[in-house]
């Protein structure tokens, strides 16, 4: 019985893992598509993928901790900047280096990498529970709620992250700081806005929020094809 039980949870365990593997592996391949002409190792994204995937543990006890002691907005904000910063931690450890990056896109390539690593766990995690319910349709309505949301919330902001460092690319370590701070500051800003959307819990709010993200998707391309164009990479077709 105990050995039947054992092997249900790893199953679902299993099913969750590759459920929120799956959208964030497509998500990572259309962006390493946008960057075609500039080609990063691929053991440099693995990576920055599987640092975000490390960091959503870390995370855990920090919003834990954060619900402990505070309430209200100040936990909505103190969860965004956890997650924010930890991402920026796990793509700092794995890549974010110096000697890692000879272009202003990489950067960028590299935060977004994380964020899906990212993505992918947290997104796992939340689809524990449909699947364990036998919810079927639930657990597909879940995955999809955050392949749309979620996921490219984390995109975003970690992208944000990294347009920053891109920006600040060829400037001097001090800017390089100050933009780097600014960027976090923005990250966890637009992280914190999505949140407070989503609590709100009726139809309106999520639709709001929903097409916040998508709203900064979009300047987010158009973002990434100035930075592709400033790494001055030259494209064949």
């Amino acid at each position: 019985m105990a050995d039947n039980e054992t092997m249900i949870t790893a199953n679902i365990a299993l099913i969750a893992f590759f459920g929120g593997l799956f959208p964030s592996l497509l998500w990572l391949w259309f962006w390493l598509r946008e960057e075609h002409c500039h080609h990063n190792p691929k053991r440099y994204i693995l990576a920055a993928f599987i640092g975000g995937m490390v960091a959503v543990p870390l995370v855990l006890p920090l919003q834990h901790l954060a619900a402990t002691y505070f309430s209200g907005v100040i936990v909505v904000i103190l969860w965004a900047a956890a997650e924010e910063v930890l991402k920026f931690l796990a793509a700092y450890v794995t890549v974010l280096r110096p000697r890692m990056m000879d272009a202003p896109i990489d950067p960028l390539i590299f935060m977004i990498s994380t964020a899906l690593g990212f993505a992918a766990l947290e997104n796992a995690f939340f689809l524990i529970d449909p699947i364990r319910d036998g919810g079927t349709v639930q657990a597909l309505l879940t995955g999809n709620l955050r392949f749309i949301g979620a996921t490219l919330l984390h995109t975003l902001t970690s992208a944000t992250v990294g347009f920053g460092v891109a920006y600040a690319f060829y400037r001097r370590k001090f800017i390089q700081r100050w933009v780097l701070a600014l960027s976090l500051v923005l990250a966890i800003a637009l992280h914190s806005i999505f949140n407070f959307l989503i609590i709100e819990g009726n139809q309106g709010g999520m639709m709001q929020a929903f097409l916040f993200v998508w709203a900064g998707i979009i300047l987010l391309l158009l973002l990434f094809e100035k930075v592709k164009a400033r790494s001055n990479t030259e494209c064949t077709f």
